[in-house]
């Protein structure tokens, strides 16, 4: 199926492995033009680079104001135009169990600034740059953030992520929602909510029989999505062509898994 999205520049945050990258690789297969975002691992899209001239790098600390707005403001200049669509992909989960009572302010703020403030940043700065932007870019405009579900259930001993993810799925989407038609009045803003996915993010917790076989008993589907299960949602709902009529939504991609699984290891 066509999705309508070759030679459209596409920015993925997070870009440099598990969801993120996979996302890079199907966009690339779809025509897009790509900038993969990383702070600090270049090297799963350097390897890519070599295959692919469609794909482009950009390094930044998204948690830093200064580095979003150069960032957004080199991507302007280059061959493959101003941002189009977005992926706000990036994003910490701290391995260690860390109940509210022990954690810390020092973990709450470092990811409260890793995946919400940082995520902030991102839109408003591809909502400032939008405004200058042709009216074709305009009607093709969207927003796909990365939520979890987590954010919808909790996660008992991770509340500092499941706190930024609810508050990206249920404050951050449905405001911009309502907010990018006053710039793009075709624009879109969603969010795909992903239950477990084996990353590297997560993999060794995976790899526990004691957090694995719950959340694997609740899944009426009895596995975990792929990341490609992931960048496949991503997709559909950045095109216009596609889901031109869907905005606003959470849409939650986990096999029909309810609940925090967490409580009961």
């Amino acid at each position: 199926m066509d999705l309508g999205l070759e030679n459209t520049h596409v920015l993925v945050t997070g870009a440099s492995g598990g969801i993120g990258l996979e996302t890079v690789k199907l966009y690339l297969s779809l025509g897009a033009n790509v900038t993969a975002h990383y702070n600090s691992n270049s090297e799963p899209i350097q390897t890519l680079k070599v295959s692919f001239p469609a794909l482009q790098c950009a390094q930044a600390d998204l948690s830093s104001e200064s580095a979003v707005k150069s960032m957004f403001d080199a991507l302007s200049e280059t061959p493959f135009g101003p941002v189009v669509v977005i992926v706000v992909n990036h994003g910490i989960w701290a391995s260690q169990d860390v109940p509210i009572v022990d954690m810390t302010i020092e973990q709450w703020n470092h990811t409260m600034s890793a995946n919400l403030t940082s995520s902030f940043l991102v839109c408003r700065e591809f909502l400032r740059h939008l405004r200058a932007a042709t009216e074709s870019v305009k009607d093709r405009a969207a927003v796909v953030l990365i939520g979890s579900t987590s954010g919808k259930y909790g996660e008992a001993n991770h509340a500092d992520y499941a706190i930024s993810k609810s508050a990206m799925m249920y404050g951050l989407t449905t405001t911009l929602k309502s907010e990018i038609v006053k710039i793009a009045p075709r624009g879109r803003v969603n969010c795909i909510a992903p239950g477990w996915v084996p990353t590297p993010m997560v993999q060794e917790a995976l790899n526990d029989p004691a957090v694995s076989g719950p959340i694997l008993a609740a899944t009426p589907l009895k596995k975990f999505a792929t990341p490609l299960d992931i960048a496949n949602q991503i997709a559909v709902l950045s095109s216009s062509m596609i889901s031109g009529h869907v905005t606003g939504q959470v849409v939650f991609v986990e096999g029909g898994c309810v609940g925090d699984h967490t409580l009961v290891i």
